[in-house]
């Protein structure tokens, strides 16, 4: 009979902390601020608890005296995830970094590699708070009552993706990261722009594979603006619609949130054809979301690396970056042109540089990759970056209302002069693999 009591406790306990929303971490040593849940090298993630690190080893609590929430910090020598169990939703999230009495460098991104913020520095004994407003999502589809209708089907592979799995998970980076804080907050105010797409668009997990939506958050202002990014290797519109991914999109939009749509490259590899239901499909999408009071956005897929002999991209998408231009046209909805703007990248680059940004690597340059990566169609982290800014010209460009909540990160962006390589900044995360995504 105590065990049965003993484990009904457990199980209301665990469905308690699940619906909760706000929470005050105090990372560090054995000092621990008024009203901060307490976390220290050992907060290894544990299901009843509901929160903890994914990996304790290499993990290093500093202490340095003085404030209690800011004097001491978690570091380690290689990337370090923190994992909360919270309910799908938006959330503003205030990190504390920095070190009290010595330098840090530290990258923030969360879920699958979504980046939010890059390349933090602070000076000897500098903390900085930072706010970052992030989407996490599940598969169960609910409608306007929170009653559950369905689910999404995923993908084998998705089942081990950090964002299909009811965690909102932080990823800390790069040479130096120290964080000494994090309250998280719901966010029931931002403006969330819905990504719906295929490979090049996705939260890739993996290295050295990225897409631009992923990319995307750390360009707008945050607590304003979300990235709800929906997209999967693979999809296809018909696809997209008959796995219930946009179904669950549906049911979350809201007045004033923003749906991007980019399909074409697996619509054309499964031998569609612009008149086979995919315009039909797209004006669908458009009106339903104009319906829900959401704001469409047609993004042109953008070009694969195929070039001719006077070094110039050849279109190998037949004529779906039209028929999506003449929709956006007839039904008088935004348009980003990244088809356009990418061949103007990719010729900038020319042939042999813009390998750089796509995944061109030799054998064994990844684990259990025995032979060498030549992919036309997908980016790396860097030619993501690069995409992604093209995305945000556009907006910018063509004055989208979103424009007001681009972030200072912008500074603006020559299609002609692409960022170098060399000073392109990421590192690597700690999930890699060889294995090409779904699609082409």
């Amino acid at each position: 009979m105590k065990n049965w009591i003993g484990i009904i406790a457990i199980f209301i306990c665990s469905s308690m902390f699940s619906q909760q929303t706000s929470f005050k971490f105090d990372f560090g040593g054995s000092r621990t601020q008024d009203d901060f849940i307490p976390i220290t090298e050992h907060s290894e993630f544990d299901w009843k608890v509901g929160y903890g690190f994914m990996d304790i080893s290499g993990l290093k609590s500093i202490d340095r005296g003085g404030n209690a929430l800011t004097g001491d910090y978690i570091t380690s020598d290689k990337p370090f995830y923190f994992s909360v169990i919270i309910p799908e939703g938006n959330y503003d999230i205030k990190l504390n970094l920095g070190d009290s009495k010595g330098t840090s460098q530290t990258t923030v991104r969360v879920e699958n590699r979504r980046l939010m913020l890059d390349d933090v520095k602070t000076k000897e004994g500098e903390i900085v708070e930072k706010l970052i407003t992030v989407h996490v999502k599940d598969s169960i589809l609910r409608n306007q009552d929170g009653i559950e209708i369905g689910i999404v089907k995923l993908k084998p592979r998705e089942r081990k993706y950090l964002h299909w799995d009811n965690l909102l998970t932080i990823e800390f980076n790069d040479k130096a990261p120290k964080i000494c804080a994090i309250i998280i907050q719901p966010n029931k105010t931002a403006r969330t722009i819905f990504l719906t797409g295929d490979s090049t668009v996705v939260d890739a997990q993996y290295e050295p594979w990225a897409s631009w939506g992923q990319m995307l958050p750390c360009f707008f202002v945050p607590e304003k603006v979300v990235i709800a990014n929906y997209a999967e290797s693979g999809e296809t519109l018909k696809a997209f619609e008959d796995r219930h991914r946009i179904d669950k999109i549906w049911n979350k939009i809201k007045h004033g949130d923003y749906l991007f749509i980019q399909f074409g490259h697996n619509d054309q590899k499964y031998g569609n054809s612009t008149k086979s239901g995919y315009r039909k499909r797209l004006q669908e999408w458009i009106n339903k979301a104009k319906q829900l009071g959401a704001i469409p956005v047609l993004v042109t897929s953008m070009n694969r690396r195929v070039f001719d002999q006077n070094k110039k991209i050849v279109n190998t998408l037949d004529d779906f970056p039209d028929a999506m231009r003449e929709i956006a046209k007839e039904e008088n909805v935004y348009l980003i042109d990244l088809n356009a703007m990418s061949k103007t990248l990719f010729e900038a680059l020319g042939p042999e540089n813009s390998k750089k940004a796509f995944v061109y690597y030799p054998a064994n340059s990844y684990p259990n990759q025995q032979g060498a990566l030549a992919d036309d169609t997908h980016f790396n982290t860097y030619g993501a970056y690069e995409l992604a800014k093209c995305v945000v010209k556009s907006i910018v460009v063509q004055k989208l209302p979103l424009s007001k909540f681009i972030s200072k990160k912008y500074k603006g962006f020559d299609l002609n002069r692409p960022d170098p390589f060399e000073k392109f900044h990421w590192p690597e995360s700690i999930f890699m693999e060889s294995l090409k995504p779904d699609g082409n």
